[in-house]
């Protein structure tokens, strides 16, 4: 029987306005019982404004708020079902009454929504495919102005159309391949080289569009997640002062006793409308204080995870020993993306670029000093590194497909590798249908992203990502 679900859709907190929403056949009767004064007549997506009651049958009841009722009647909702939103203060006591209310209004069959639930109904009921409902999500949790874009294009449905686009096309290839399976008598040579060499061109196309999709992970990871730049370099070289100077702001103590970071610092900023997550770590250096080295330990791990490291040094010195450790275990760790900061310019150059690019060849090098304006320029400089380096001014989430769901990579790279493969038995002469199968394959696995053929637990997995009454 069908069941009518009912969640609180606003976050916890204090607010002007909280919404308690309820989907399903139980909806119209809900609002006819917790409504004081409901209209006889409803009409749907039109907004009523009264007073919520534990039983509007009841003339003594007591309001619970003051509310406005909209009712939205199916299919023409968010779920597809009947709908009704009750959207009430936003105090976190009158919200829980009010819920409280509708799941004892007595309407047959109604009880709290698991987190995700109107979006799932949402998708069961064809209002949306599975990565346009993943994009909701997206939306909620976006960290930043890419990222927001980003989801935004994928809950429109440009992925979407993008995946439905390249099934097609594989659609159109398994068709003929099933021509020449099911037909070898017919006029559907499949042997010559020249039908061949037109199905391979055919499937080398869909691969180019699947690998041209997978190629922007990297940016979708760095859209979801941002770009993580950890700051090393021996103690009192200014690394906890360049990235005060990045953030703007006295986030981390700055002393001229070294040692005195003793632990990763991390904070967000965000760069061409990307999280920059900066990272300042304790000075690598031999130690023999018990709570510093487990913070040299904490900064070896963090140069492991980061995508990017800057290496401060103290310019007004030469190169010793501290530092040559520093770019040594760089070096070894061999990241890709390194920028070397000359500091303390103020106090003269004692360390050449020369020397540093001996030791780090085709490193980039910056000259800072982090007193007064020299900290404002010294950020700038830094976050013009960071922006070319990842090009983060070429990133146009309005006008690409950019992939941020490990579930979609993940299908992405299941079709790549089985349309390589049916390529490759055509190449070899291998039958029919050992190639078309491959190329089956593929075409599932795109179809997985939008939802066909998943099952209750990919559902499940989906959906539970969700904050209760999405």
């Amino acid at each position: 029987m069908a069941e009518t679900i009912a969640a609180i859709s606003t976050a916890p907190g204090e607010a002007g306005i909280g919404i308690v929403r309820i989907s399903g056949l139980g909806s119209e009767a809900v609002m006819r019982k917790l409504m004081l004064k409901c209209p006889k007549d409803i009409e749907p997506r039109h907004a009523y404004h009264g007073s919520v009651v534990n039983d509007s049958a009841n003339p003594l009841c007591e309001p619970i708020d003051e509310a406005v009722f909209l009712f939205m009647k199916a299919p023409a909702s968010y779920t597809g079902e009947d709908m009704l939103e009750i959207q009430g203060h936003g105090s976190n006591v009158s919200l829980k009454k009010i819920l409280s209310a509708v799941l004892d209004s007595g309407v047959e069959n109604i009880r709290m929504a698991d987190p995700g639930e109107f979006t799932k109904l949402a998708f069961l009921n064809g209002k949306m495919d599975l990565s346009q409902a993943e994009a909701v999500i997206d939306i909620i949790k976006a960290k930043s102005d890419l990222s927001l874009e980003i989801a935004e294009a994928q809950r429109a449905g440009r992925l979407s159309d993008t995946v439905r686009e390249i099934r097609e096309t594989l659609l159109d290839i398994l068709a003929e391949m099933a021509v020449g399976i099911d037909y070898p008598d017919e006029d559907y040579d499949f042997d010559s080289s020249s039908a061949n060499s037109e199905l391979i061109g055919k499937l080398r196309w869909a691969h180019s569009d699947v690998d041209d999709l997978i190629d922007t992970a990297d940016i979708g990871r760095i859209a979801r997640e941002g770009v993580r730049v950890v700051i090393v370099g021996k103690p009192n070289a200014g690394k906890s002062s360049l990235m005060n100077a990045i953030l703007g702001e006295g986030r981390v103590i700055v002393t001229d006793v070294p040692g005195t970071t003793r632990d990763t610092v991390e904070e967000s900023a965000s760069l061409g409308g990307v999280p920059i997550i900066l990272v300042d770590t304790a000075g690598i250096r031999e130690t023999g204080d018990k709570v510093e080295k487990i913070g040299v330990e904490r900064t070896t791990q963090a140069i492991a995870a980061a995508d990017m490291v800057l290496i401060v040094l103290d310019g007004s010195r030469e190169l010793d020993e501290e530092d040559n450790k520093v770019v040594s275990y760089i070096e070894h760790m061999s990241h890709d993306h390194m920028v070397v900061v000359i500091n303390k310019e103020d106090l003269g150059r004692s360390i050449s670029e020369e020397a540093v690019k001996e030791k780090l060849p085709g490193v980039r090098v910056l000259r800072t000093s982090l007193i007064g304006q020299g900290a404002t320029d010294a950020a700038r400089k830094v976050s013009e590194a960071i922006g070319e380096i990842f090009e983060l001014g070429k990133i146009n989430a309005k006008e690409m497909n950019i992939i941020t769901n490990e579930r979609h990579l993940k299908m992405l790279k299941n079709a790549s590798m089985n349309l390589d493969e049916a390529i490759g038995m055509l190449q070899n002469g291998e039958p029919m249908e050992v190639a078309e199968l491959s190329a089956h394959y593929a075409y599932d696995s795109l179809g997985k992203i939008i939802g066909e053929d998943v099952g209750d637990e990919i559902l499940n997995t989906v959906f539970s990502k969700f904050c209760l009454g999405k």
